[in-house]
Formats: C-alpha cells, structure tokens, sequence
C-alpha cells in the first residue's frame, strides 16, 4: 500500500433527524484506524450547497461548500459516501453535490454504505447510485455495505451489535484493495 491514502466519508443527508451520521461516524473512525490512511469526515449539512447552476470548474463565483467539496474530492485517493435511501433512491442533496463535481470524481474508487429504516439497507438506492457513479468516471466498488434498520441497529457510538464490523472490515478491505490499484496505476489525473 502506498504511505498515505486520503479517503474521505462523506455524509450524504441533511434531514432532521437523520441517522446517516451515527453510521458514518463509525466508518471513519474503521477507517482512520487503518495504518497509511487519511480521513475527512465530510458532512453536506455543514457544506450548506445551493442548486447546481455550474460545476465549480466552470465558474469562477463557486458558492464555499463546493468549493469545499471540490478540494476534499480532487486531493482524495479513495472516497467513502455513506447514504440513507429515500424513497427507493439516493437523497436529491447528494445528487445535487456530485453535479458540482466532474473531472474530481475521474477514475476514483468509490464505497457506498447505505442506510435503511426498513429491512434492505438501502440497496435499491444503490443501483441508482452506482450509475450516477460510473456516467461521472468514478469506479464504485463491487463490494457494498447495507444498515438496515439503523434506529435500532446504531447508538450514537457506533453498532448495537458485533455484526457490523466484521462486514465493515471487508468493505473497507475492498476499497482499499481498489484504492491501492488505482494508485499503482499512476493514480486518477
């Protein structure tokens, strides 16, 4: 593994009461305990983007948060996005900050973690996801990581039981197996 990858998680939700962070948390906390790895917690609450009118390479009057966003992504080795499934799809606040983003995104290996209040974990908002991905030049992992029923199966500090992390390691081994090759290849410019 290369000395030092930057993967950042980020948090792709913004409603009241959401669950996502508790997950997401987690994950980076997993992730920044792995030797030779970087992370950034990237919350799209705090990064406060209006509608897309123009990438942030574009325009010359980007808006902070994508700005933000732009610089955590172009400099990133690998990204984790953690996302609860809205009506069988993704959160319209995230597709609206991957839309700020084009050549960032280009040849990176992405891990998508899906969060569920019901039974699947998310996994209907993962297709949607992937393809929104791949038509942006990222490599989203073949591996994926589902929480279903995340109000019970996460407290504020972290899963409610020991069957989370051994999947979350695995998840986490294949992003950074992916990362790695990407990296070894000359990385993503």
């Amino acid at each position: 593994m290369p000395d030092n990858l930057d993967i950042p998680v980020l948090v792709a939700s913004i409603r009241r009461g959401r669950e996502s962070p508790k997950v997401a948390r987690h994950v980076h906390r997993l992730l920044e305990a792995r030797d030779g790895v970087t992370s950034d917690l990237v919350d799209l609450a705090e990064l406060d983007l209006p509608i897309m009118e123009e990438r942030v390479r574009l325009r010359d009057d980007s808006p902070a948060g994508a700005l933000a966003l732009s610089a955590a992504i172009d400099r990133a080795d690998g990204l984790v996005i953690v996302t609860p499934e809205y009506n069988n799809g993704y959160p319209g606040v995230l597709k609206n900050a991957l839309d700020y983003l084009r050549p960032e995104l280009k040849r990176l290996p992405v891990g998508v973690v899906t969060v569920s209040a019901g039974g699947f974990g998310g996994i209907a908002c993962l297709a949607q996801l992937r393809l929104v991905l791949l038509a942006m030049g990222a490599v989203p992992i073949p591996v994926s990581l589902p929480v279903s029923k995340v109000q019970t199966s996460f407290t504020e500090d972290g899963p409610a039981d020991g069957s989370f992390d051994p999947r979350a390691l695995r998840f986490l081994d294949e992003l950074l197996w992916w990362t790695t090759a990407a990296h070894r290849m000359g990385g993503r410019k």
